[in-house]
């Protein structure tokens, strides 16, 4: 049985609005979810801390969108092995386990929402660990800085470039130099400004 309702209006009818403040965490490793997040409002970031204690940013949830490791963990009722913290302040509908099972099981509307969604997140997934295994960091540094540029620079530490790329602290430091030498950015405290954005831009497209 199915219905003309929208999967968000399917989620806010079995479930209930939930705000997160923003660096609040909205699940941690080892946790057991009960619930499906489904993001209205602000970005939730999906990262995993490696044994050495390094951070990686696995994904991120936007609105209209749900959280694919949630889904994967009450599906297979396993615990979550990564831990999400609200980027931005964040709205989300969580829907409970068994209106969440009760939904899959009778909506295709829903059930193909949460299985697109898990699918194209699979495949970021797998974008990503290409990224990290066979692509320069040079370059994969120049294409994170254009991404979450906000028009004149990015808003971020080194260490956080760092978890975004997968690496460690000292090589995006070491790459930043040679950026901030090229004329490329100028480094402040906690930002970066983007002087040539075309350069960089460049660079990547022909590094690709």
């Amino acid at each position: 049985m199915d219905s003309a309702l929208s999967p968000l209006d399917l989620a806010r009818a079995a479930g209930h609005v939930v705000t997160v403040p923003k660096g609040a965490s909205v699940f941690g490793v080892g946790q057991t979810p009960d619930h499906l997040l489904l993001v209205t409002r602000g970005v939730v970031r999906v990262q995993q801390a490696t044994e050495g204690g390094r951070e990686i940013v696995l994904y991120r949830v936007h609105a209209g969108e749900s959280c694919v490791l949630t889904t994967a963990c009450l599906i297979g009722e396993e615990p979550y092995s990564a831990e999400g913290i609200a980027e931005t302040e964040a709205e989300a509908i969580a829907v409970p386990k068994a209106a969440f099972d009760r939904l899959i099981a009778s909506s295709a509307t829903f059930r193909k929402f949460v299985f697109a969604s898990y699918s194209q997140r699979m495949a970021d997934l797998f974008l990503t660990i290409e990224e990290i295994a066979f692509h320069r960091i040079d370059m994969r540094l120049a294409d994170k800085l254009l991404e979450l540029s906000d028009g004149s620079g990015v808003q971020a530490t080194h260490q956080q470039l760092a978890a975004e790329l997968g690496t460690a602290r000292e090589v995006v430091s070491r790459q930043l130099l040679e950026f901030q030498r090229r004329g490329w950015i100028e480094q402040g405290r906690g930002r970066i400004m983007l002087l040539a954005p075309d350069r960089l831009r460049a660079f990547v497209s022909t590094n690709r």
